[in-house]
């Protein structure tokens, strides 16, 4: 699939009534490699279940830091159906969600990306973000030059203005998308523009963030659901973001019920859920693909 259809087959459970905050929680144990992680969820039609590794030790290695398979099972009979690759379904569901909440927080004519990262996410997010916004222009902001360079001629083989840039390159972007291992703020919040749109998908640990308080503290806030970001997502807990505080959920996004303001930033917080990962599986699985 493409992310243009992994992103439609997640805003259309969402516009079917799919309610985000009504998903089980993720387990997630440590182990010796890193962190292993349990993500099951289910529907009429499917059920199925993510066991993903998180192996930060694997890049040095060449090795994923990614793993896992994911199971998806026939609803009715509980039957299995299909074995996907988790880190390959992870790795398009993951920019898939973000391009679902791109859509409505991006100005229509969002043209500069700012893209943190340059790793299988980063590339990925790329893709998503082309197949929902006019972009024309993207700097990409990594640890590494080489990894940044890399990234950047991808983008011009896809036809757009590329540079390897520093983080300061927020003040002049109309998105800016954060997909790294960071565990502190990676920009100066204070610099994005009021037009911009902010998403961060990184962690979903709460004593880790890609952003800073400046922007939090500033911005109108969506995430996934309610509970799971009061729960785990460190870019909104370090900032003082509570129950007391308004955030909207992806379903209230897509259903419109929502406000997008236009007179300060909109900040996407992605923590990944067991939802999205069905939903694409399932949409996998109907169209022959697995």
């Amino acid at each position: 699939m493409t992310p243009a259809e992994a992103a439609d087959a997640i805003e259309r459970v969402l516009r079917e009534g799919l309610d985000p905050e009504a998903g089980p929680a993720r387990s997630a144990m440590p182990v010796p490699a890193g962190e292993l992680l349990l993500m099951p969820a289910c529907s009429a039609d499917h059920v199925g279940v993510k066991i993903a590794g998180v192996a930060p030790a694997n890049p040095a290695a060449g090795l994923p830091r990614i793993t896992g398979s994911y199971l998806l099972l026939d609803g009715p009979t509980l039957q299995p159906v299909a074995l996907l690759d988790g880190a390959a379904l992870t790795a398009l569901r993951t920019p898939a969600v973000t391009a679902v909440a791109m859509r409505r927080l991006a100005a229509p004519d969002a043209a500069h990306l700012v893209l943190f990262g340059a790793g299988p996410q980063a590339y990925g997010h790329l893709d998503a973000l082309l197949a929902v916004r006019p972009l024309t222009r993207v700097t990409v902001v990594a640890r590494s030059a080489a990894p940044a360079e890399a990234l950047a001629d991808y983008a011009r083989a896809r036809g757009l203005e590329a540079v390897a840039g520093g983080p300061d390159a927020v003040a002049d972007a109309d998105l800016v998308v954060c997909c790294t291992t960071a565990r502190t703020p990676l920009f100066d919040g204070a610099l994005v523009p009021d037009r911009a749109a902010v998403a961060a998908v990184g962690s979903h640990e709460p004593d880790a963030r890609e952003v800073d308080a400046a922007l939090v503290g500033r911005a109108a806030l969506y995430v996934e659901a309610r509970e799971p970001a009061l729960r785990e997502a460190g870019d909104l807990l370090m900032a003082g973001v509570g129950e007391g505080h308004e955030l909207w959920n992806l379903a209230e996004l897509v259903r419109g019920e929502a406000p997008v303001p236009t007179d300060r930033p909109r900040f996407f917080k992605s923590v990944g859920m067991a939802w999205e990962d069905l939903a694409v599986a399932a949409e996998t699985h109907r169209r022959g693909l697995a």
